[in-house]
């Protein structure tokens, strides 16, 4: 099941240490997630530049990329994933378009983060791989809501937590499934990490955000918890038995 950026979901909350700030239809959340910034030309920048176009070759063969440059005080470090099932071509669309994005909205912030349908994009100048982010997260929920939100809530749970059991299993740490929820409704959901953390890591940031189902997305039809470091989605479709 491939996701798509569905113009059902309306609503959104973003939240952090700093403000988020909600982009158009591509790009979803991004934020300057530090007040510290940098000299333009200086040496954090030349150190940036490089990294982030060091991520756009890495990122796309794999999905994932991330690295370091430079040296304290101006040594950065960056990431980007993308979502599991983008092609090579799309990934590597999303990271470019990402990093450009990010330096615009955040010209001279020396740490940040944006996310888009396909791909995220983070950088700062504390070392951060293999720690899971949650200072920069935010929800997204359908605004319809379920006949039975207490039954559908449950199973919710229960895939997402079957899908964070099987994601430590997976090279990718990203993995997918659906459950029936009846003769013609099917639940699809989506777990992803990013690849500086363990699958132990991973594991323990998948079951921190699905706690919060209940505050993100009670008896919602679909909805998201993205952070820094990982993300579910799930959804109801209709499906005809044959």
């Amino acid at each position: 099941m491939s996701f798509s950026n569905s113009a059902s979901f309306l609503c959104l909350l973003a939240f952090s240490l700093l403000a988020h700030t909600v982009l158009g239809a591509d790009s979803l959340v991004y934020s300057c997630s530090t007040p510290e910034n940098f000299t333009a030309n200086g040496p954090y920048e030349v150190n940036l530049n490089k990294l982030t176009g060091y991520l756009y070759y890495q990122a796309p063969p794999k999905g994932f990329g991330k690295g370091s440059i430079g040296q304290y005080p101006d040594k950065t470090y960056g990431l980007a994933l993308c979502r599991g099932d983008a092609s090579n071509s799309d990934c590597k669309t999303c990271v470019v378009e990402a990093g450009g994005e990010i330096r615009k909205l955040c010209p001279y912030n020396k740490a940040a983060i944006i996310w888009y349908d396909n791909c995220l994009l983070k950088y700062s100048n504390d070392g951060f791989f293999g720690q899971i982010d949650n200072t920069n997260k935010f929800y997204m929920w359908n605004v319809k809501v379920v006949s039975e939100p207490a039954t559908f809530n449950g199973k919710t749970k229960e895939l997402l937590t079957q899908l964070a059991n099987k994601v430590q299993a997976t090279p990718k740490l990203y993995a997918t499934g659906e459950m029936e929820l009846g003769e013609s409704t099917k639940l699809y959901g989506l777990v992803q990490c990013t690849r500086d953390l363990s699958s132990a890591v991973c594991k323990k940031c998948l079951d921190g955000i699905i706690g919060e189902l209940p505050s993100c997305c009670d008896g919602k039809e679909g909805g998201r918890v993205v952070s820094g470091s990982c993300n579910f989605r799930y959804e109801i479709y209709p499906f005809v038995n044959a």
